[in-house]
C-alpha cells in the first residue's frame, strides 16, 4: 500500500506568522526521504495554508507524485491546468469550514465535475475524486469518466465507539470493492491517525491512503522522518 502525505499543515505553521519556516517544500522532500510515495497539498480559494508559490515548487522539486487536491473552481482549475500536477483531486471547499467535511458531491453535481475533469485530462492531469464512501457518489464518478477515486474516511475516524466505527468501517469497505469492480482505482484519507489507520490498511482494494494531520502533529515530537517512517511501517505490515 502506497503512503500520499500532505503537508497542507506544515503550511499552517509557517502562515500563522507569515514567515517563510517551516517550508512545505523542504517538508516534502523529507517525506520522499522517508518513504513517501507521493506528496498532496490542497490550494484553497482562501490560501490559508499552501500558497500558489508552494504549489509551483513543489512540481519541480519532488520526485514522486505530487498529488495537488482542488476545488472546481474555475481559478483554480487554470493554475491546476498550468502547473500540471501528476494527478488533481476535486473535493468540496466551504470558506469557513476548519477541514474538509465531507466528500465532493459528483450526484449532485454531475455536469459541471465533467467538464472540469474533461478539461484536466487534456492537460495529461490524472484526476481523482474526493467522495463519501457511498454507491450513488461512486456510480456518479464513473459518469463523470474518473478512474480514481479517494474516500472520505472522517465519520470512520471520528466514531465516537468502537461499534459506531465497525458499521463506518464495513461502509468503506464495501465502497472500495464496489469502486474496484468499476474498474477505478480506489484512495483513501482523512482524519487517519497512528490508531486507526490499520482497519483501512487492511482493506485490499484500497491502494493509497493520503494522510498529513496526524503525521505532522507526530513529528512536532518525533521529528518528520521519524512520523513518516512509522505510518509507513503501519500501512504496509
Amino acid at each position: 500500500m502506497r503512503l500520499g502525505v500532505n503537508v497542507d499543515h506544515v503550511a499552517t505553521l509557517r502562515q500563522a506568522r507569515l514567515g517563510k519556516e517551516p517550508d512545505p517544500v523542504f517538508a516534502a522532500l523529507v517525506c520522499e526521504q522517508a518513504g513517501a510515495d507521493s506528496i498532496v497539498a490542497h490550494l484553497r480559494e482562501d490560501r490559508r495554508h499552501i500558497q500558489d508559490k508552494d504549489v509551483h515548487r513543489l512540481k519541480v522539486s519532488i520526485k514522486t507524485k505530487f498529488n495537488l487536491e482542488m476545488s472546481v473552481s474555475d481559478d483554480i482549475v487554470k493554475i491546476a491546468c498550468r502547473v500540471k500536477p501528476h494527478q488533481a483531486t476535486l473535493v468540496p471547499e466551504k470558506r469557513r469550514e476548519l477541514t474538509t467535511e465531507g466528500g465532493l458531491d459528483v450526484a449532485g453535481n454531475l455536469d459541471r465535475i465533467k467538464r472540469v475533469v474533461g478539461i484536466l485530462r487534456r492537460y495529461d492531469i490524472g484526476v481523482s475524486l474526493f467522495i463519501d464512501p457511498e454507491t450513488k457518489q461512486i456510480d456518479a464518478a464513473h459518469k463523470a469518466g474518473v478512474d480514481r477515486i479517494e474516500l472520505h474516511t472522517g465519520k470512520y475516524a471520528g466514531a465516537r465507539s468502537k461499534k459506531q466505527q465497525a458499521v463506518f468501517l464495513q461502509d468503506i469497505r464495501e465502497s472500495a470493492y464496489f469502486g474496484r469492480e468499476q474498474g477505478m482505482r480506489v484512495f483513501a484519507g482523512h482524519g487517519l491517525d497512528y490508531i486507526n489507520v490499520a482497519g483501512i490498511a487492511r482493506i485490499a482494494e484500497i491502494e493509497e491512503l493520503n494522510i498529513g494531520y496526524s503525521i505532522v502533529c507526530r513529528a512536532i515530537t518525533a521529528g518528520l522522518e521519524t512520523a513518516v517512517r512509522e505510518m509507513k511501517e503501519l500501512i504496509t505490515r
